[in-house]
C-alpha cells in the first residue's frame, strides 16, 4: 500500500511540474508579446526587411512580440562552415517566420519546431527521410527544407534576399514556415489547421481548383503564365507554401488575378497585405 501511495504522489508531482512549466511558458510568452523591441532591432528591420515599414502599426506591434517569442524559444544552429547565427540573423529569420503568425487563429508558435539550422549559402540535400522537402532549388543545391521532426533548414543568403526583396514572389523563409503550419496536424497535405468543417470544405474546393489550374498550365508545355510559381504544381503541400509566398510577396496581383485564392489565404492568415503601404 505504501508503495502505491508513493507512486501516486510521484505521478501527482510530475503532473504539477508539467502544469507549472506550462504556466511559466505561457506567462513568458505573454510578457514577450507585450514588449517593445530594442531600437537597434528596428533599424535592422527597417533596413533589411522593408515589409516591416509597410505593415500597419497594429500588425507591426504584433510582429514585434511574436518574433521575440520565436527568438527566445527556438534553437538556432550554424551549419556548413557558418561560424555563428548572430542576433541580426535570428531577428530577420524570426521576423519573416512571425509574419505568418501575427493574426493567425490559435496558432502554437510552430510547436513542433525545435531547431533552425542555418547554412551560409545553398546546401546539398542530406537525403534523410522527412515529411516534406520543400524547396527552392539551385541545380542540385537546396535553399531550404522543412522537417516534421522539428527542424527548418535555411540558406542565410536566401533568407536575406527574401527579406530585402518584398515583391519578387520568392521568400524561402515564408515558404518553409508555411510548411511548418501545414505539418502541424501531422500531415503535409497543403491543408493547415482551420477553424471548422465549413472552412475545410471551402478551402478544399478553392485550393484544389487553383492547384489543378496550375498543374494543367504547367503540364501544357505552352509556357508558364500563372502568377504562382510552377513549383507549386509539385504537390498540394508545395502549392500551399508557394501560394503563401505569393500572398505576401505579390499580394496586389494575386488579389486581382485569383481573388478566391487570395480570399482564402486572407481568411487563414488574418491579414490583407494588399492594403499595406508601398515599400
Amino acid at each position: 500500500m505504501t508503495s502505491v501511495i508513493i507512486a501516486a504522489l510521484a505521478l501527482l508531482g510530475i503532473g504539477f511540474g508539467t502544469f507549472h512549466i506550462s504556466v511559466r511558458k505561457k506567462r513568458r510568452r505573454e510578457f514577450l508579446l507585450s514588449q517593445e523591441i530594442p531600437e537597434e532591432w528596428r533599424e535592422i528591420l527597417r533596413k533589411d526587411f522593408p515589409r516591416y515599414r509597410a505593415m500597419p502599426d497594429d500588425v507591426r506591434k504584433s510582429l514585434d512580440g511574436h518574433l521575440q517569442v520565436l527568438m527566445a524559444e527556438k534553437h538556432f544552429e550554424p551549419c556548413g562552415g557558418l561560424d555563428l547565427v548572430d542576433t541580426s540573423m535570428k531577428l530577420l529569420i524570426s521576423a519573416q517566420a512571425a509574419l505568418l503568425l501575427v493574426r493567425l487563429r490559435k496558432h502554437r508558435f510552430y510547436r513542433k519546431l525545435k531547431s533552425i539550422l542555418v547554412y551560409p549559402t545553398a546546401f546539398h540535400d542530406s537525403g534523410r527521410r522527412r515529411f516534406d522537402l520543400s524547396e527552392e532549388k539551385d541545380d542540385s543545391r537546396t535553399l531550404g527544407e522543412s522537417w516534421s521532426t522539428g527542424s527548418v533548414i535555411l540558406s542565410w543568403e536566401s533568407v536575406l534576399a527574401g527579406a530585402r526583396n518584398a515583391d519578387d514572389g520568392m521568400n524561402v523563409t515564408i515558404h518553409e514556415f508555411a510548411h511548418q503550419l501545414d505539418q502541424d496536424d501531422g500531415v503535409a497535405d497543403g491543408v493547415p489547421i482551420l477553424k471548422d468543417k465549413t472552412a475545410y470544405r471551402t478551402w478544399a474546393e478553392i485550393f484544389l481548383r487553383n492547384y489543378e489550374e496550375l498543374t494543367k498550365e504547367v503540364g501544357s508545355g505552352k509556357g508558364h503564365r500563372s502568377l504562382i510559381d510552377p513549383y507549386g504544381a509539385t504537390n498540394h503541400a508545395e502549392f500551399f507554401a508557394v501560394a503563401s509566398e505569393t500572398f505576401y510577396e505579390e499580394s496586389h496581383q494575386l488579389k486581382k488575378e485569383q481573388p478566391d485564392l487570395y480570399g482564402e489565404l486572407e481568411a487563414f492568415y488574418g491579414v490583407d497585405p494588399a492594403t499595406w503601404s508601398a515599400v
